[in-house]
């Protein structure tokens, strides 16, 4: 295995025209810095690539030096999959950059964008696109991963309003994947991760959505199994329009809940509502909330959606530690609730949590076989965090995590949405989340990138021929 030399550091900062960044220069530090602070590692140098040029030649050096080699979107990556020791980082920050079509409804955006960068600039077209729902999640790992949120079960999946992808492949080549052209390609961007190249630009499908209906209702923690039999009847059930999260959480201190119920353990659902909003539609739609038990809250407002989008960002910032698994479901068993009320009950700090995705409705209407998503038969995508600002906690929020997957999984469907799984775990773990849809990835891999190059990921392996 090579590594990175002064020689190549040189040949980077005559190369490139965006910023070449090492330990001894200003920055380094800002750099390495990502969204989960419990990563501390310390790449050889940051490759900060402005442009499709700068991509190919950082691409170049890492063929020549044999170097490891991570690319950083937005440095969401729960487990650090942006950043390598000792390696080279091919850093798409400074591709940031959004361009809206108003009239064909549809948005190109740069390789470094965040969430909130699309959410910003459609908004003012009253039109989105189906993603995360957190602003500062970076486009790129999103997309290649799958993506799900606020508006999946109205719009589908991120990948379901994918038209297009920009790539430099592993050869340095560029093209640009569609249905029509590498659609095998293609077909393999949408939820097989960064194994097959970097995306220096996607073009996505508009949808509609300006003002949303946002609810957020909480129960007693110890009202976890009456809410979560409830809940796993009643979404999967509902208008298209109406989606909502479940979670278990400890109540922040902050607005809009009051001070009598900060800091209480809690199970919750967060709401949006694509639906009309005249009058008191809002309220009518969501009066069900009684129905499982008395809420400790509940709190409607129509809001812009990327006020919906943002609505966490500053609650879970840059900078907390963090510790994540998660696991697809069917269905929502007695013995998974059991596991999540005594979990719920157990939460080890105020920030830890779960949540519960819906993935149904629009996302079920796209072929099995479609995309590299291999689960459209789930209906939830689950995911537990344990987080704090203290690293001191670190492993006493790893360890809760561990231990709450480990119970919950044996009532899982035995796969994850890659972006939720919390390490680079083993091959079978990864073989599960793709299902059936492995040995095509692996295909795909060897047809774009037979040396493996992009490997610092939940990765698939090229096929042997």
């Amino acid at each position: 295995m090579g590594g990175i030399n002064g020689t190549a550091v040189a040949s980077l900062r005559e190369a490139l025209r965006g910023p070449v960044v090492g330990p001894q220069d200003p920055g380094y530090d800002e750099a390495r810095s990502i969204y989960n602070a419990m990563i501390d590692r310390r790449p050889a140098v940051f490759a900060q690539c402005t442009d499709v040029a700068d991509v190919q030649a950082t691409l170049s050096v890492a063929r020549d030096t044999g170097a490891e080699l991570a690319v950083r979107g937005g440095g969401h990556s729960g487990p650090g999959l942006s950043l390598v020791d000792d390696g080279l980082v091919l850093d798409l920050t400074p591709m940031r950059w959004v361009r809206v079509d108003p009239e064909a409804k549809i948005v190109q955006v740069g390789g470094g964008s965040e969430l909130g960068d699309v959410d910003h600039a459609s908004h003012a077209f009253g039109l989105a696109v189906p993603s995360g729902i957190m602003s500062t999640t970076g486009v790129g790992g999103l997309t290649l991963g799958g993506g799900h949120g606020h508006l999946t079960r109205k719009y589908g999946l991120t990948i379901d309003s994918l038209l297009s992808a920009d790539v430099v492949l592993a050869d340095g080549s560029f093209v640009t994947a569609s249905a029509k052209n590498h659609p095998d390609l293609f077909w393999a961007l949408r939820g097989g991760g960064g194994n097959f190249g970097v995306v220096t630009s996607f073009t996505f499908r508009l949808h509609p959505a300006h003002t949303v209906g946002v609810a957020v209702t909480v129960w007693p923690v110890d009202r976890t199994p009456e809410v979560l039999r409830w809940y796993r009847e009643f979404l999967p059930a509902a208008p298209e329009d109406l989606s909502g999260f479940f979670a278990v959480l400890a109540v922040p201190p902050g607005p809009p809940f009051p001070e009598s119920i900060h800091g209480q353990k809690m199970c919750a659902v967060v709401w949006c509502y694509t639906g009309d909003l005249e009058g008191d539609r809002l309220e009518q739609v969501l009066a069900v909330v009684n129905e499982p038990a008395p809420p400790a809250f509940h709190f409607t407002t129509p809001m812009p959606y990327p006020g919906l989008q943002t609505m966490f960002d500053e609650l879970i910032p840059k900078g907390l530690q963090w510790y994540w698994r998660g696991d697809f479901f069917d269905s929502i068993s007695d013995a998974a609730v059991d596991v999540h009320s005594r979990y719920g009950e157990g939460l080890p700090t105020g920030l830890s949590t779960m949540h519960l995705y819906p993935v149904d409705g629009a996302a079920h209407r796209v072929g099995a076989d479609d995309t590299a998503w291999a689960y459209r038969d789930a209906v939830w995508s689950g995911v537990i965090g344990g987080v704090d600002p203290d690293p001191l906690n670190a492993e006493l929020i790893r360890q809760w995590c561990v231990d709450y997957w480990a119970d919950l999984h044996p009532h899982s469907m035995g796969g994850s949405y890659v972006n939720f799984i919390g390490e680079q775990e083993s091959a079978d773990r990864v073989r599960a989340t793709y299902r059936g849809h492995y040995d095509r990835l692996a295909s795909v891999k060897h047809a774009y990138d037979p040396d493996n190059l992009f490997r610092a990921n939940q990765n698939i392996p090229p096929a042997t021929v």
